[in-house]
């Protein structure tokens, strides 16, 4: 905290003489009007607290603005107009340090005269219980949508977006929400802390300084209270081909040393049935407004207001759990649950109403605090054994507000928001957590590659498997993990074309089953991203034109264009695939292939054109990547 005012309370004879000489506030000399900036832990009431104040947050006197809880006791810093009046930066409600069953006690609430509840994101549990307490008191507040910027700029990805209408329902969602808590008058401020001269900032500082002054006047009525004070808390291509189809043909024989040619083929056609239909459930939960219903919409590959996507908004819009399939896989359901700690969905039922016994594994995503819901979920998914991962949402947010500072270091930052979450999450009893800072508009950065990572080798085979293929392609990364699990079906998709029977190709000297080649061909299009629908979503995302990233693909046609048609005339390109080399080789490596109708040739044939067109696809995958991705 810079600058000598912005010291803490005394709470000492000693302190506050010590106070009187360096000039220190203390409440109950120097002070007469007592404000209170209060709410969650992260909805800027520091930067708020330095808003009224006209500073910037890195000015020497201003009020310690941070990524992680920062505020730890309640600081007192003096109004620049009004002598006598001191603001109080309140530590957060609902964080670890500051559960709300004994926030109103440890921050002394009714030793200040009047109170500002700093809100973001949602209207929670936390601010009805601010709120009537302070209508206890008899006292009044102001409730203070902060960060109203940040709403505005998320809302405007919506294609009817228009902000008069959305200043209008936040306001309407904040009074609704207030008069059902019991609220009489309630008065409502949307403001941004950065851009005071937009929304109402500049009406919040006229009427509280219309405040102050009948405050100023009520305290020369009545003595000030000195009984209590807020506490201090503490070329080879020929050459290449030959060595892939070796590693093949050395899986398959391995294969074949554990059973018959039957059931071999009968146990890869069970497997290849299994990862087709391999159920993966994730569940996305948190607290309300931590960005949930975007991130599985991100999981997804989809914009945020595109039909079919989680609906997302700057108030609540999950009021029930519901589930969101994959696009291209379905059997990949990504859950969004309602957020924990709103009036409809309170911790002590919350549990119960999502039937958190149904998922795989869980996300739970916070966004600018690390709460007690947070650490109340964790533990109930300990309870149930299964397993989850810290979600640290918006670190494009947080990243664009930490470089404010001067002296911005984004590495520093990223660690201090990880110790943070870490340290909370042991103290919880969590004594490996695992924390990701991610950010929905750039899946690239920060930790989500280490994420889908971890989720990997969290899961079995077959979950691993649904997961790699149904996760969008944001990095070359991801991009080689989908090409290593696509290469590992292959000399299975061979073995069960030659052994299911091949099938003779019109006018060519080739037999194969041009069925699983076509099928193939569009399954590998969709784990890609490259058939038509999954190209106008990249398109979306990435805010690109369709037809900009259509003609970078340069060696594969559209995926409508797939036929066995199409497929025979490819072959027909390809005869050097199957070479009498290749069939030789197949033969010598396994013998029993020669006791099957064409059944060498089969294999070969499968197997090189699968490799081929898998080539082919990963070029062009890796071309729209790069497209997608220029500024």
């Amino acid at each position: 905290m810079g600058g000598k005012s912005s010291a803490p309370v005394v709470s000492s004879e000693c302190e506050e003489k010590s106070a009187k000489e360096e000039g220190n506030l203390t409440v109950s000399e120097k002070t007469t009007v007592n404000i209170a900036i209060t709410g969650v832990s992260g909805a800027g009431k520091s930067s708020l607290v330095n808003a009224l104040r006209g500073l910037s947050d890195f000015d020497e006197e201003a009020a310690k603005t941070d990524v992680i809880e920062g505020t730890a006791e309640p600081m007192g810093y003096p109004h620049p107009s009004f002598s006598g009046v001191t603001i109080w930066d309140l530590p957060g409600i609902g964080t670890p340090n500051f559960q709300a069953e004994e926030y109103l006690e440890r921050v002394n609430y009714s030793q200040y005269d009047f109170f500002i509840i700093a809100a973001s994101n949602r209207f929670t549990d936390y601010d009805i219980q601010l709120s009537q307490a302070i209508q206890k008191m008899k006292k009044r507040f102001y409730y203070v949508w902060s960060k109203m910027d940040i709403s505005i700029k998320n809302e405007k990805l919506n294609p009817d977006f228009n902000e008069e209408t959305t200043l209008q329902q936040v306001r309407k969602y904040c009074l609704d929400n207030l008069v059902v808590a019991g609220i009489s008058s309630p008065e409502i401020f949307l403001v941004s802390n950065w851009y005071r001269k937009n929304y109402d900032f500049p009406l919040l500082q006229r009427t509280l300084e219309n405040e102050i002054e009948a405050l100023k006047r009520l305290s020369t009525l009545r003595p000030a209270d000195k009984s209590t004070k807020p506490p201090k808390r503490s070329g080879i291509l020929f050459i290449f081909f030959k060595i892939i189809f070796k590693i093949g043909l050395a899986k398959l024989r391995d294969a074949l040393m554990h059973g018959n040619l039957e059931e071999v083929a009968e146990e890869i056609r069970q497997e290849l049935d299994e990862f087709q239909n391999a159920k993966l459930d994730i569940a996305i939960t948190g607290v309300s407004g931590a960005g949930k219903s975007s991130l599985v919409n991100a999981l997804r590959g989809m914009t945020d207001y595109k039909e079919g996507a989680a609906e997302v908004g700057i108030m609540q819009t999950t009021m029930e759990c519901c589930a969101y399939p994959h696009p291209s896989f379905p059997n990949v359901t990504i859950w969004d649950l309602p957020g924990i700690g709103t009036p409809e969905f309170r911790p002590n039922d919350y549990l119960k109403k999502v039937h958190f016994s149904r998922y795989d594994f869980f996300m739970i995503v916070g966004s600018e605090r690390f709460t007690e819901n947070d650490v109340l979920l964790a533990q109930e998914i300990k309870k149930m054994k299964k397993k989850f991962y810290f979600v640290r949402s918006k670190m494009d947010v947080s990243m664009a507000a930490e470089s404010r500072d001067p002296n911005f270091d984004m590495e520093k930052s990223l660690e201090k928001i990880r110790k943070n979450c870490c340290h909370e999450l042991m103290k919880a009893g969590e004594s490996n957590p695992r924390v990701f800072l991610v950010s929905r508009r750039d899946l690239d950065m920060y930790d989500f590659p280490d994420l889908q990572e971890t989720l990997e080798n969290d899961l079995d085979d077959l979950k691993r498997h649904a997961l790699i293929l149904a996760m969008p392609l944001f990095s070359r990364g991801i991009l080689k993990k989908k090409k290593a699990a696509l290469e590992a079906l292959i000399w299975k998709l061979a073995f069960v074309s030659c052994v299911i029977g091949a099938i003779p190709v019109p006018g060519l000297s080739l037999v194969c089953d041009l069925g699983i080649l076509a099928a193939a061909l569009i399954h590998f299009y969709k784990v890609f991203g490259l058939d038509e629908e999954s190209l106008r979503r990249v398109a979306k995302v990435f805010g690109k034109d369709y037809q900009v990233l259509k003609s970078a693909m340069k060696k594969s046609p559209m995926s409508s264009k797939i036929t066995s048609e199409f497929v025979t005339d490819r072959l027909a390109q390809s005869l050097f695939c199957v070479s009498l080399t290749f069939v030789e080789l197949a033969l010598g490596c396994i013998p029993i292939l020669g006791s099957l109708a064409g059944g060498a040739i089969s294999f070969v044939t499968t197997f090189f054109m699968l490799r081929w067109f898998l080539k082919d696809i990963v070029e062009d995958a890796e071309n729209i990547w790069t497209k997608a991705t220029e500024p």
